[in-house]
């Protein structure tokens, strides 16, 4: 099936009770037996539920993955990727990613007997060198958050395969409708559902999505037993948001690449990051690798008083943590998304004060254009 009609159809069946076209909301904690040890497939709330059965099934699809395991957060989802290994083992990781992935793993699993190297893993090359005996998993952002870095995922996936490492990769930013790491090649695909996949910024919750029995197994049984899982309301909603996923995300790119030209002109932004523009470093790689370019783009304006001037004056683009919902949203990542990273490493990976990223919502281009035109004035 094309990945419109999967969206819209993937997992879900009309409720055999009544035949309800959307899926139910079975808002319950738990399932009436009918003897010991006889039921029908369901016994408690957290480790069943119809409802995050129907959404893992719907973006593992998408994903062109066989499992798809729900959790709470994009958070209890990494959470879930330290479970696949152990006290003692090691992880290569993206240098620039979310800020609450190194939180995690830095300020919190590191006091566990966890080993990181982070490296700039847009060189193949940093990963090889980067291994170790006890490296397990290489874990990749792409493109990065906020400097929209990108790594080539099938490069690094054969990496993996030949020193029998995980190659987990978060796909937050380009959603399975602009890019399948599965298909290049990734072990595990992660996302933020509080992102794009939801795109109405009112559902927090993760997911990860693996083609791979045993990952799937452990993750399976991370998620029960550690009860992170999202509401059957939650799933609900995200359920609902996949439908328009295409269409919301074809609107995302094509707004988010004229901004980026436009302010590109602008003597005002020092750096415009966008993958979609050519002098993006990797623009080839994003043509080879993506379909489109997504909808965020970071912008450089020099100087905190400037950065602090633009948010002051925008009127329809908002001031906000989190990204990809149909509103255009604005983040200041050295104080907001990127706060628990010590500065002289922000400062390394570009993400200076005067950085701001755009989530280039699903408005009228025209509309965003003319405010960021009378901010800039």
């Amino acid at each position: 099936m094309g990945f419109s009609t999967d969206a819209i159809h993937a997992g879900q069946i009309p409720d055999p009770t009544t035949g309800a076209i959307t899926t139910p909301i079975y808002q319950t904690s738990t399932y009436a037996q009918e003897a010991l040890g006889v039921n029908k497939g369901f016994e408690y709330g957290r480790t069943h539920n119809l409802t995050r059965q129907s959404l893992e099934k719907n973006i593992a699809t998408l994903e062109k993955g066989k499992y798809g395991i729900a959790f709470a957060s994009g958070l209890a989802s990494i959470q879930a990727i330290l479970g696949l290994v152990k006290s003692g083992d090691h992880l290569v990781v993206s240098d620039n990613v979310y800020g609450g992935t190194y939180r995690i793993m830095e300020l919190i699993y590191k006091d566990y007997g966890l080993e990181f190297s982070w490296v700039d893993t847009s060189d193949t090359k940093n990963i090889e060198n980067a291994i170790k005996k006890n490296t397990k998993i290489v874990y990749i952002e792409t493109p990065t958050n906020p400097m929209l870095s990108l790594t080539d995922i099938q490069a690094v996936a054969k990496i993996c395969k030949a020193q029998n490492l995980i190659c987990v990769v978060d796909n937050t930013f380009m959603t399975p409708y602009f890019q399948k790491p599965l298909l290049l090649g990734a072990d595990v695909v992660l996302h933020s559902t509080t992102k794009y996949l939801n795109g109405h910024c009112d559902v927090v919750g993760g997911m990860l999505v693996t083609n791979d029995e045993k990952i799937h197994e452990r993750l399976r049984y991370l998620q029960n037993a550690i009860g992170a899982v999202p509401s059957p309301f939650d799933c609900w909603l995200t359920l609902r948001a996949t439908k328009t996923l295409a269409v919301r995300m074809k609107q995302h790119n094509a707004n988010a690449m004229q901004i980026a030209e436009y302010l590109s002109t602008k003597s005002y932004a020092k750096k415009v990051i966008y993958p979609g523009l050519k002098s993006h470093p990797q623009h080839e790689l994003a043509k080879k690798q993506m379909s489109g370019f997504g909808g965020m783009i970071s912008v450089d304006f020099g100087n905190l008083d400037n950065a602090k001037k633009v948010i002051s004056k925008l009127k329809v683009i908002t001031l906000a943590e989190s990204l990809g919902g149909v509103e255009s949203l604005l983040c200041h990542p050295a104080s907001m998304t990127h706060a628990s990273v010590p500065k002289e490493e922000r400062d390394k990976l570009g993400i200076t004060d005067g950085l701001l990223r755009f989530s280039v919502g699903i408005e009228d281009v025209e509309d965003l254009i003319a405010d960021i035109e009378q901010a800039l004035k």
